[in-house]
């Protein structure tokens, strides 16, 4: 198959960019895939799993790979907005206030442990991921670009936490789990590490300006009509859905639209097919749903939900592509 000029680009960069990340995360290639949909996107991502399982390993890993400017925030009860924004001081050497910025003016940011946080400092956060801007007494600042935040949570220890609000949640491109290795990636793991537990630094694989160049691209993949109807009826599908509350709102429609054109670039094509949309329904819509308490009772999650979805919507007969 002869690969479409942007999509061969960034087929190779996101080799690259596997290749790196693979130096200390064994397996995974689906977590690893769908973490790299969200940069190609100028998406954030949130990483939701227990401890040990790699979270930060795998964030810092990323950043490492894409040699952006990197600063974690280890998020804990008494942090500050202005410890991720930043500060305006007066220096008494000059006689003038100056601003000192936060560990937000990166390029990359890890947010660890982001629901140890108050809700007041969550939301320090939502201009930023939203707007590409934090706003300091007043006066808004440009982050710089490209700009992703790599969030990790532990889902099942709750205590001393607070939740992420549906708001906030809904900023995050995706939401990927790790989940326990294979008994293959686990021995792999044993040998891999026996004599030094910490993973090593990963080297750069690519470059903010290549980044940036990539993501332009993925915004040029073809969307056909019927596919874009087709995105359409699964996001109105989640809105009537008796075991929902809160369906899919615009904001994840157009996360599920570009993370579509960004899967089939990855494939190495230059169009969406309807199984990009089904690739990446659940890992772009899922933390964005609220169930019903019925559904909860009933022990349902968002994902089957989402794939009750996608079995009754009816998917639409591709045209040839040109």
């Amino acid at each position: 198959m002869t690969l479409e000029p942007d999509a061969a680009k960034i087929r190779e960069m996101v080799a690259r960019l596997r290749e790196g990340v693979k130096r200390v995360i064994v397996g995974k290639d689906r977590v690893i895939d769908s973490a790299i949909v969200a940069l190609l996107c100028r998406g954030h991502i949130l990483v939701e799993d227990v401890p040990g399982i790699g979270k930060t390993t795998l964030s810092k890993a990323l950043a490492q790979s894409l040699g952006c400017s990197f600063k974690r925030i280890q998020f804990t009860p008494d942090l500050m907005p202005t410890d991720i924004l930043g500060v305006n001081f007066f220096n008494q050497k000059t006689s003038e206030f100056e601003f000192r910025p936060g560990p937000i003016f990166a390029q990359v940011v890890l947010a660890d442990e982001i629901n140890r946080a108050t809700p007041r400092t969550q939301a320090a956060l939502l201009e930023a991921m939203q707007e590409r801007q934090a706003t300091i007494d007043g006066v808004s600042i440009a982050l710089p670009e490209p700009f992703v935040v790599i969030a990790t949570q532990n889902p099942v220890e709750m205590e001393g936490t607070f939740p992420l609000p549906e708001a906030q949640l809904d900023r995050f491109m995706v939401n990927v789990e790790i989940g326990y290795p294979s008994p293959e990636e686990e021995s792999d793991i044993l040998l891999r590490f026996e004599e030094d537990s910490l993973p090593p630094d990963v080297d750069p694989v690519t470059s903010a300006d290549e980044l940036r160049t990539m993501q332009r691209a993925v915004s040029r993949v073809r969307v056909d009509d019927v596919v874009r109807g087709y995105v359409v009826s699964i996001l109105r599908s989640t809105r009537g859905h008796e075991g929902l509350s809160l369906g899919a709102s615009p904001r994840a429609g157009l996360a599920l639209y570009k993370a579509s054109q960004a899967a089939a670039a990855i494939d190495g094509r230059g169009f969406v097919t309807p199984d990009d949309v089904k690739a990446m329904a659940v890992r772009v819509l899922a933390h964005r749903l609220v169930l019903t308490s019925g559904s909860r009772l009933r022990g349902r999650t968002t994902a089957q939900t989402v794939e009750q979805v996608l079995s009754s919507t009816p998917v639409p007969i591709e045209r040839r592509q040109a």
